[in-house]
């Protein structure tokens, strides 16, 4: 992995060089040749392959949104568009010469039987991960044998930017399910050497059982979605358990506030932990894979890490499309450069980043690789509240997430939007669902968190409703939901 080492310490320049040379041979060489959903994009807006010299160029190119992998009536499969889909005619045709005479002369050497093995090594789907349908419905994306290697290689880079040394030992609490977050982690195990148990998460073996794991194995890296993980400490904390040996935890599938990041870091500290570090991740099933934040101090975020060989980032205004400068707001949009299995250029994540891109050398540990700002929220938890019957506010639910995750007295908690009376045509209605630690004082704190959520938001809760913690558990499908449902909307459809 010397590879990464050099990569990720080159000056902007010569990475910004070596973005624009495999983005040229991989749209010339792979993407339009071999991707039924892109040659026919390019051919419609009478896009060349040899328009695209640099990143700049990009901008020639029509956005790809999740809208475009979903089914139709029509199209029933259009995920498979997404596939790079070689023959023998597109390889002739695409291909330069000088690959062309390669594959010649293997076939002379070693026959046709080695040809065909390693292009289906390259190009034959073998595996897939799939979206969680959280805002839309499930859709796959698939891997090769080129791909899985991909998830080594980021796995590899994951751990290296986190620090983490060879001997250690890990337990995975992800769910186990054909998502990435499950699957980056176990390869990324797989290509640093590190032991690591796998257990499922808590649909799998319950958080009794992955407590006793835990205090079996011994880890000194604990792996897992921020709620779930978050509910499994403070229930080993209320039996009393010696998480001393827990050193580093990596959390990922949803948001890590900074103020969450506190609250389980000093926990872990209650129960014998020592100089405990907290790490954000961030992915999405599109790219196959993910990107982690290097070691600060407890609260602080380096932003995510990203792999400039790998990938190109935008951030572009969601409204207009036009790009934005470096650090400033907007949504990010992701191209490949280095894939095979499904591919996509110029995807709409439909993640809004404050803060947008840094390309100056991370202050923490130098990597000179563009780092994406921690703080983004899915644009789908922007909700359109109709208040009053005059108007509607724009609500930025992640705002609520923020303020709840950094308060000390509250253990779990959930947002809910719903309809006065549940009439669709009456206002809409904002309530707070809350389990509180012991001895607190359910007034003061009502009081206290209605102020701050009227000064960050300009919007008083209608409710705030106080839930023994079994029953919040239940609400929020901690043990039985790949992502914790900490935002529901229960406005009836007109």
């Amino acid at each position: 992995m010397e590879h990464w080492k050099k990569i990720s310490f080159l000056p902007r320049q010569e990475l910004r060089e070596l973005q624009n040379r495999k983005l040229r041979d991989f749209i010339s060489r792979q993407l339009y040749p071999f991707s039924p959903y892109y040659r026919k994009l390019f051919d419609r807006h009478k896009i060349k392959p040899r328009y695209i010299r640099t990143v700049e160029d990009l901008k020639l190119i029509p956005f790809t949104r999740k809208e475009d992998f979903l089914p139709s009536e029509d199209l029933p499969n259009r995920f498979r568009d997404f596939i790079l889909q070689p023959d023998e005619a597109l390889i002739k045709k695409y291909w330069p010469k000088n690959k062309l005479i390669y594959l010649a002369l293997l076939k002379i050497l070693k026959g046709h039987e080695e040809v065909k093995e390693r292009l289906s090594k390259e190009y034959r789907p073998i595996f897939l991960t799939a979206t969680t349908g959280t805002t839309k419905q499930p859709v796959s994306f698939l891997y090769t044998k080129f791909d899985i290697d991909n998830l080594h290689i980021s796995g590899y880079r994951l751990l290296d930017v986190f620090g983490v040394k060879q001997d250690s030992r890990a337990v995975n609490l992800f769910p186990y399910a054909p998502h990435l977050a499950f699957w980056q982690t176990v390869f990324a195990a797989f290509s640093h050497n590190v032991f690591m148990l796998s257990t499922g998460g808590g649909k799998v073996m319950g958080t009794q059982g992955n407590i006793e794991a835990i205090l079996k194995v011994k880890p000194d890296i604990v792996i897992g979605v921020p709620g779930y993980l978050y509910h499994l400490v403070r229930s080993a904390k209320q039996m009393n358990k010696d998480f001393s040996f827990i050193k580093k935890v990596i959390l990922g599938a949803s948001a890590v506030p900074p103020g969450f990041k506190e609250k389980l870091s000093g926990m872990l500290t209650e129960m014998s932990a020592v100089g405990v570090q907290v790490f954000g991740t961030y992915g999405f099933t599109e790219a196959k894979c993910a990107w982690g934040e290097c070691p600060t101090d407890i609260g602080v975020s380096s932003g995510y890490h990203s792999y400039p060989d790998k990938e190109i980032f935008e951030v572009i205004d969601p409204e207009t499309g036009e790009a934005k400068g470096e650090g400033e707001d907007g949504e990010l949009v992701y191209t490949s450069i280095d894939s095979r299995g499904s591919s996509v250029l110029r995807y709409r994540t439909g993640d809004l980043v404050k803060g947008g891109i840094a390309y100056s050398p991370c202050p923490y540990c130098r990597r000179s690789a563009p780092r994406v700002s921690s703080t983004i929220y899915r644009a789908s938890n922007i909700k359109n509240l109709q208040l009053s019957k005059v108007k509607g506010t724009l609500v930025n639910l992640n705002t609520f997430g923020t303020i709840l995750e950094a308060e000390k007295g509250i253990e779990e908690w959930q947002v809910e939007i719903r309809k006065k009376d549940d009439d669709p045509f009456e206002v809409d209605e904002l309530v707070l669902y809350l389990s509180l630690s012991p001895n607190i004082d359910q007034q003061n704190l009502k009081r206290s968190l209605s102020d701050k959520i009227l000064s960050l938001t300009e919007l008083t809760p209608n409710e705030i409703i106080i839930l023994a913690h079994d029953e919040i558990l239940k609400q929020v499908e901690m043990e039985v939901s790949h992502k914790v449902k900490r935002f529901v909307d229960n406005r009836p459809k007109l």
